[in-house]
């Protein structure tokens, strides 16, 4: 960092932002150059020999410097310094600006409008920057150490999908016919983007948008250990279907959402303002991420009545279904997989509920 700097850098105190393996570096500084804190990132000793973390390490490092170095794009924290031997991350301090999703829980979406359309803008400002780099990407990638193309798109994914057709099999509600046949051609889809093939952060969720609680401007996204360049509607599929943290989402073309992230996104891919081939590959980006949380369907089976993951699950596979229909894609999937929500609320009376009541279940409601 003396380095970096070209001054004299000392370490006043630190405090681990818990739960991760992350720390906020305060700094003493004799020169205004020097920023007052930096964020570092590490691999804990527990799994400093485990294959996968020295991997996350090293393809956030990748990720960030095409960002900054290669691109000048602006919406990630700069590298200060990397050591990927004693695997640890200097990266920019973004504070004072604070997750969305923590602004979301506080206060709900709908005091978050523009907040919400900043996360939309940059998750197609993302993509529009990285479309057609991907050469240029996987060069600085391949340097720091050996990387699957291949699985960066789908390869880790095709494991889930297949548990979920297990699962579907066991509700009575097999995959057959030209179900298939449409699953197969979303599996190529998402293998072979063409136009559509861009960066993703791994991770298009709300808590990995940083933003200042007084304004939506100078947005930034984090969390980069799972990146790699993936058919770009994959990051869109986080504002139509329910993530991990929500019950709910809304519908993103009455919010004005939808349209945030598709004129954005068509600035870098311009075949993006071609509605079917916009629209068939968002089907087949939420079709990808409703297969992979149906694979969960055994454990939320063993779950108490009405625990939310259950009612999350029904509404994370009819806000796919209802996604497919508007964009007239995927009609033979888009009937399966409403016959499997009707299954799951059969089989669990608890949380067969009304969804479209936006009373009870309002935008961004949080899984508790």
């Amino acid at each position: 960092m003396t380095d970096f700097y070209a001054s004299p850098v000392a370490v006043d105190h630190w405090e681990q932002i818990e739960p991760w393996a992350v720390a906020r570096v305060r700094l003493r500084r004799d020169t205004a150059a020097v920023p007052r804190s930096v964020v570092v990132k590490w691999i804990p000793d527990g799994q400093r020999e485990a294959l996968t973390a020295s991997w996350r390490l090293r393809t956030e490092l990748a990720a960030l410097q095409f960002l900054e170095d290669d691109l000048g794009i602006g919406l990630s924290p700069r590298v200060i310094a990397a050591d990927t031997a004693l695997r640890f991350l200097v990266l920019e301090d973004l504070a004072p600006r604070v997750p969305l999703d923590q602004l979301l829980r506080r206060d709900g979406a709908a005091a978050h409008g523009d907040r919400l359309a900043a996360f939309a803008r940059a998750r197609g400002a993302l993509s529009a920057a990285t479309a057609g780099r991907a050469e240029t990407y996987y060069a600085r990638r391949a340097a720091l150490g050996p990387v699957d193309t291949a699985a960066d798109r789908t390869g880790r994914l095709a494991p889930l999908w297949e548990g979920a057709i297990e699962q579907a099999s066991v509700l009575g509600v097999p995959l057959d016919g030209r179900a298939a046949h449409e699953l197969s051609a979303v599996m190529g889809e998402l293998a072979s983007p063409g136009p559509f093939l861009a960066l993703s952060n791994g991770d298009a969720e709300a808590n990995n948008l940083l933003l200042h609680a007084t304004g939506p401007a100078d947005a930034r996204v984090i969390d980069f250990e799972f990146a790699g360049y993936a058919h770009a509607l994959t990051d869109a599929a986080c504002l139509y279907v329910p993530g991990p943290a929500w019950l709910t989402v809304g519908d993103p073309t009455t919010t004005g959402l939808a349209e945030e992230y598709r004129r954005t996104l068509a600035r870098g891919i311009p075949e993006a303002q071609d509605d079917r081939r916009f629209g068939y590959g968002l089907a087949a980006a939420c079709v990808s991420w409703a297969l992979v949380r149906l694979h969960r369907f055994a454990l939320l089976d063993t779950r108490a009545p009405g625990d939310h993951s259950r009612l999350q699950l029904i509404a994370t596979l009819e806000a796919t279904a209802h996604t497919a229909e508007n964009y007239r894609s995927l009609p033979r999937l888009t009937t399966w997989i409403r016959r499997l929500a009707l299954v799951l609320r059969r089989r669990w009376p608890d949380v067969d509920q009304d969804l479209a009541d936006s009373a009870r279940f309002p935008p961004y409601q949080a899984r508790h």
